[in-house]
């Protein structure tokens, strides 16, 4: 007597395609809530930072794991894919902005002072991620093939260290000069680099499990040794 051949519900028909959507949704959802909290600072004690702190170094975790997991070409159409939402989500917020408000809706000068400046946020934010988050992908893609796949760890914090500098310098550049003054623009600078990177160091054994899990269950684990690295593709 035969019998049909079964298949593992949790192995995907084609390998790599089981939860990438669901990560790059999370990756992009993360960057898009971003824009928004970044419109206002809060400071604890002396420390100041933009609210985007409290979920943007999620967009840096989701970044390591997808280019360990899946690898740089399918992580760069995912950071394409969230700068163009961003950039619908800025024109959207200005057009609506722009419209003449409804007689008796007295929120106008509200909606401008903290949805006004998300445009400026975006552009920011488009600048410093091409360039950080790019940078994060590749450090983290090139020193996963240098150490052959082991030590996660180096390549989480390594990647981070170096995407983040370059990501704070530029955001906070682009996003604030002019309305703060330049000390305050490097306390804010420093602390929001000092935080991300405690962030991903804390995230690190969570970092460890998805990966691992993902790996496992999506049955791929990209090295990018003949990659093009280039930021320019879709």
């Amino acid at each position: 007597m035969s019998t049909a051949p079964t298949t593992n519900p949790a192995s995907p028909a084609v390998p790599g395609t089981l939860y990438f959507d669901i990560v790059a949704v999370a990756f992009v959802s993360v960057y898009l809530i971003s824009q928004v909290s970044s419109s206002k600072l809060f400071a604890i004690g002396p420390v100041q930072l933009p609210g985007a702190a409290v979920v943007f170094p999620l967009s840096y975790i989701f970044g390591d794991i997808l280019t360990e997991v899946y690898g740089y070409a399918r992580t760069r159409r995912v950071i394409w894919a969230g700068f163009g939402a961003a950039v619908l989500m800025a024109l959207v917020l200005w057009v609506v902005q722009a419209l003449p408000p409804a007689p008796g809706w007295r929120d106008q000068a509200a909606y401008e002072a903290i949805l006004g400046v998300v445009p400026r946020m975006v552009l920011g934010s488009i600048v410093a991620y091409w360039a950080g988050e790019f940078t994060n992908s590749y450090v983290m893609a090139k020193m996963k093939v240098l150490t052959g796949g082991r030590y996660l760890w180096t390549r989480t914090v390594g990647s981070t260290v170096v995407g983040q500098a370059v990501d704070s310098a530029v955001f906070i550049t682009v996003a604030f000069a002019g309305r703060l003054p330049w000390g305050a623009l490097l306390q804010i600078a420093s602390t929001l680099y000092l935080f991300k990177v405690a962030y991903e160091i804390v995230a690190t054994p969570i970092t460890y499990a998805v990966v691992k899990w993902l790996k496992r269950v999506e049955q791929v684990d990209v090295f990018d040794r003949s990659t093009d690295f280039t930021p320019f593709r879709f």
